[in-house]
């Protein structure tokens, strides 16, 4: 055999190699314990009044005139049965196909609510109190027919109490200790500090951020950076009101509506270790985001228009 063949014979060897290493890559990455991303959309409004392109590009997410099947489920609001109603109004009137699905706990696991789902392209959460959303609708049936809608490319949206019960790490909008030490003070969120913010198990429909909303209109920043300061996943978004947060199919973020949505990300950060003393932290980022803007959770690079 000559040189020439010999480096030839190799090189096609070493091909070879390559091509069954990146192969088991690839087939490790398909097989692997990761369940696959999501392929719908998330529509998550900050709460306040909804400017009317934000609701069309819903219906739109949604398959668009005639074609949208949406239900509502407007549990987080004693009244939901009326404005889930009028929410399902106002989404029939844009042409699509509305229902405002009003249920308990019990009604929330029967195969006749569950099979509601079946064609549904779009799902809405009212606004109210996302405690009383997630008692009737976590480790359901329910839960988990939105869920598999969502892994179907549905788009799910929410405002409010609606927004906050998507993270996996839910917002109650309780506090453990108003005012912090300050006997003479009862304000409320008035401190950043460790073991103040009340959680719960939200949907995780997103469980790689923490949501919080209303944010700029109610001064919710401590709360927020208390939070991405102590816990995973040391990221969070607060969306303010009239502004929706959109995280696209591909997990990227962009923000439509009137205000903006602030971003604190903490991932990178150094913060003070537990019994330290006084929360602090250095190297967080933070980005504010007006609509058109753009954030990728992945790489933490935001873009403004």
């Amino acid at each position: 055999m000559t040189r020439r063949s010999v480096r030839s014979s190799l090189t096609r060897a070493a091909c070879c190699v390559l091509t069954v290493v990146a192969t088991a890559v690839a087939l490790a990455g398909v097989g692997g314990a990761q369940a696959p991303t999501p392929r719908g959309t998330l529509y998550i409004v900050g709460g306040g009044p909804q400017p009317p392109a934000l609701v069309q590009e819903f219906v739109d997410l949604a398959g668009g005139k005639g074609k949208a099947r949406i239900l509502v489920f407007a549990m987080a609001s004693a009244s939901g049965a009326t404005s889930g109603e009028e929410k399902a109004a106002d989404l029939r009137a844009l042409g699509a196909t509305a229902r405002n699905v009003w249920i308990t706990r019990e009604q929330a696991d029967a195969d006749s609510i569950v099979r509601l789902l079946d064609d549904a392209t779009g799902v809405w959460f009212g606004g109210g109190d996302q405690g009383r959303l997630a008692g009737v609708l976590r480790g359901t049936r329910t839960e988990r027919a939105i869920k598999a809608r969502y892994a179907a490319g549905a788009v799910i949206g929410g405002t409010s109490a609606g927004a906050a019960v998507m993270s996996a790490v839910m917002i109650t909008g309780d506090e453990r200790h108003p005012g912090g030490t300050r006997p003479d003070s009862t304000l409320a969120w008035g401190t950043i500090a460790r073991d103040n913010v009340v959680t719960a198990d939200g949907f995780a429909l997103i469980d790689d951020v923490i949501i919080d909303q209303h944010f700029l209109r109610r001064r919710r920043h401590n709360r927020l950076i208390s939070l991405v300061l102590e816990r995973e996943p040391h990221l969070g978004v607060g969306i303010d009101e009239s502004t929706a947060l959109v995280v696209r199919p591909d997990g990227t973020w962009v923000v439509r509506g009137a205000s903006v949505v602030v971003v604190y990300d903490a991932r990178r950060a150094g913060v003070t270790p537990a019994g330290a003393g006084v929360l602090g932290a250095t190297g967080v980022s933070m980005h504010v985001l007006p609509s058109g803007a753009t954030f990728d959770p992945r790489s933490g690079v935001a873009r403004v228009p």
